[in-house]
């Protein structure tokens, strides 16, 4: 049965259906049906959990689970999840824990290096439309090849940071003496090949923590390492099919497609695990050229990431670099069956009194923060009404009736604007000039058309807008 084609009736068989409501939920059905939207976790119903409904528990478990696993790297707050994907294509479903960004640091680096490459990393930070875009973890590499050398930039990181950590060697010597520091805050260990999976596997298990596999352009090792590693009790895997850039960019982008299909579409459990790619390899070829290299690591991290990548480790911490990146994957995974949203209300910009103008925009994100910069950066003093227009942008929502003027009469009404403005005047955006004459006949507000451009507000204010008391 296809994970998309679920009915909560099929989940609400197996539910326990004692409308407890100990999950939160006011029925089983109610919770049948967030099951199914994977709104909620299984383990949220107690009764499920109990022993006599071990089998229920298990066939759901079968009926719900993704067909690419999800693993977490990292403990506490900062733990990173990946993988978790019920779809290929994110039309069929919402794509679900965004491709992780770890961004490498050396264990041969001094010591001034490495703290700000590491705060640099940590810093990372951009508002956009109301969501902070950050990076997600380092990958440490070592590059000297010394057990000790490694585990002392282990500790000294654990010292500063507490980002999930990658740990890079095929050394299984090396990679111990950094477990020795952060096992107990499952690192992802870093990789097993077809020459050390022994090795690694042991430390894998004995310190419970994820493990990559390598095998680069080789589809089949790459599944018999899996089910090697999974008979030794290793669930948590991360698969590296390799990153070759410029010539062998095609392969790689072809091997990244299949292995997901192969998940999703042919039910390949020896595959379904998350995907990882390393855009950091371009830097192999353009050592000395640095904007070179970095332009090529971006575009390849962006195919990566439209190509089913679940995490990434990259070199390049440039802001060029790293923005259009992790906007490109906020788009990517956000719900396409729900705009993006924030809430409507009545807000304030700049010092605003009780004779301010008094200006509406819709609830979509993109439209309300692109106004508020506008209105911010304008230097304008007023009082936004933002209109619940279900996230549709203003043109949009007249056309569809999801902004009429009985919504914002209602708004009006709602959110009391009448007790922060003593005037009658409603300026309106130039996309809605269609409503004007309504707006007025159902508020009794002076209707003002604004521009159709919010970049024009504050010319606007300055030219058009009179004070006037209420008599």
């Amino acid at each position: 049965m296809s994970k998309t084609s679920i009915s909560p009736i099929d989940v609400y068989r197996l539910l326990p259906r004692t409308n407890c409501k100990e999950c939160g939920e006011d029925n089983c059905m109610a919770f049948a049906t967030k099951l199914v939207n994977r709104e909620v976790a299984l383990d949220k119903c107690p009764p499920l959990l109990e022993e006599k409904n071990r089998e229920a528990y298990n066939k759901l478990w079968q009926l719900l689970k993704p067909p690419v696993r999800e693993v977490t790297i990292g403990s506490g707050e900062r733990a990173r999840k990946i993988g978790g994907k019920l779809v290929m294509y994110r039309h069929e479903f919402t794509y679900v824990n965004p491709t992780a960004i770890a961004i490498d640091v050396t264990d041969e680096m001094d010591e001034s290096a490495f703290r700000e490459r590491v705060k640099g990393v940590e810093g990372f930070s951009y508002n956009y439309i109301g969501r902070e875009l950050s990076l997600d973890m380092a990958a440490l590499r070592s590059t000297s090849n010394d057990p000790q050398q490694f585990g002392s930039a282990v500790k000294r990181f654990a010292s500063i940071s507490p980002l999930p950590l990658i740990l890079c060697s095929f050394n299984p010597e090396v990679v111990e003496n950094g477990l020795m520091v952060v096992g107990k805050n499952s690192p992802l260990i870093y990789a097993a090949t077809k020459d050390n999976w022994k090795e690694m596997v042991d430390l894998a298990v004995m310190y419970h923590c994820p493990l990559a596999v390598f095998a680069p352009n080789d589809l089949k090792l790459l599944k018999s390492l899996t089910r090697t590693l999974l008979e030794y009790g290793v669930e948590d895997l991360v698969l590296d099919p390799g990153t070759s850039p410029r010539e062998g960019l095609a392969d790689t982008l072809d091997a990244f497609t299949m292995i997901r299909r192969l998940a999703c579409k042919e039910d390949d459990e020896l595959l379904g695990f998350p995907l990882l790619g390393v855009p950091l390899t371009v830097w192999l070829g353009h050592e000395g050229q640095p904007e070179i290299a970095t332009w090529h690591e971006t575009w390849l991290a962006s195919a990566l990431i439209v190509r089913y990548a679940d995490i990434l480790i990259m070199h390049s911490l440039d802001g060029w670099s790293q923005l259009p990146l992790t906007i490109l994957r906020d788009n990517i995974y956000t719900d396409p069956r729900k705009p993006v949203a924030v809430e409507p209300g009545l807000r304030a910009f700049g010092n605003p009194n009780e004779h301010s103008p008094l200006l509406f925009t819709s609830n979509f994100a993109l439209t309300y923060y692109t106004v508020a910069s506008d209105l911010e950066s304008g230097k304008v003093d007023c009082h936004l009404l933002v209109i619940d227009t279900e996230g549709i942008s203003v043109e949009s929502s007249v056309a569809g009736r999801k902004l009429t003027a009985d919504k914002v009469a209602q708004a009006l009404k709602e959110y009391r604007v009448d007790e922060k403005v003593k005037h009658r005047k409603l300026v309106i955006p130039g996309r809605a000039a269609r409503l004007s004459g309504e707006i007025e006949e159902v508020t009794g507000f002076e209707v003002m058309v604004g521009p159709l451009d919010s970049s024009g507000i504050a010319k606007f204010i300055s030219e058009k807008w009179t004070a006037q008391p209420a008599a």
